[in-house]
């Protein structure tokens, strides 16, 4: 018995809606990422078989292979108050659109009069800045390093405090972490300058760290290592 050829025709999907949705996703996607501004330095850390990730809560001095320290807050609202910190402190002037760009910042490595012309700087000349000597940390004579880390950890505390306070009130859970402080070393630098940033933390009576390394066998992705230092 033959079948009757349905009258129908072929099945068909429309994919318009499912068009119409993915292109409404990318523009979402566009208009909210923030674009992370590249590391002025390339530190290669040597390699570890931990996976943990740092917090956004974050102090960090990164150590390239020549031992010139730069400093970076992961936190842009403490990264905005330790600038305008050290801005009093070292009577060096920053105009609102310099602190504005400072707070997108990632990282930098130059004495804080010459900042603001780094700060102005395009981005592709920052990776060429002159002279870009690291953050000067000499404990004696320019203890630049000290006093950034040190009213960072004021200005991120300060940061938690409020978050934590603010989720209360609310009767929210908090789930934020303290903040943290770490060390990014390049494979290569020789252990004198990492003992010297090292002794900067101590100095301060800030004991626990992390030490950033990359995943072993050539992952990019920075990891915490399973110990903090002691």
């Amino acid at each position: 018995m033959s079948k009757k050829p349905s009258k129908g025709g072929a099945p068909s999907l429309d994919m318009t809606p499912m068009v119409d949705l993915a292109f409404l996703l990318v523009t979402f996607f566009m208009l909210t990422a923030s674009f992370r501004m590249a590391e002025p330095v390339v530190v290669d850390p040597p390699a570890s078989h931990a996976e943990k990730t740092l917090p956004e809560n974050t102090v960090l001095v990164s150590i390239d292979n020549n031992g010139r320290a730069f400093f970076g807050v992961a936190n842009a609202e403490a990264k905005v108050a330790t600038l305008l910190k050290m801005s009093d402190k070292y009577k060096v002037k920053f105009s609102a659109e310099e602190v504005k760009k400072f707070g997108g910042m990632s990282s930098f490595g130059v004495d804080i009069k010459d900042l603001p012309k780094y700060i102005d700087a395009t981005e592709a000349e920052r990776m060429k800045f002159q002279p870009q000597k690291g953050v000067p940390n000499d404990s004696l004579k320019n203890p630049q390093l000290r006093d950034w880390i040190l009213y960072a950890a004021q200005e991120t505390n300060g940061v938690y405090i409020r978050e934590r306070d603010k989720a209360k009130a609310a009767g929210k859970d908090f789930v934020g972490e303290k903040p943290r402080y770490a060390i990014k070393a390049d494979a290569n630098a020789k252990y004198i300058y990492v003992k010297d940033v090292i002794k900067t933390f101590t100095d301060m009576k800030i004991y626990r760290f992390n030490l950033i390394t990359s995943l072993e066998g050539g992952g990019s992705k920075p990891a915490e290592p399973g110990k903090n230092k002691n």
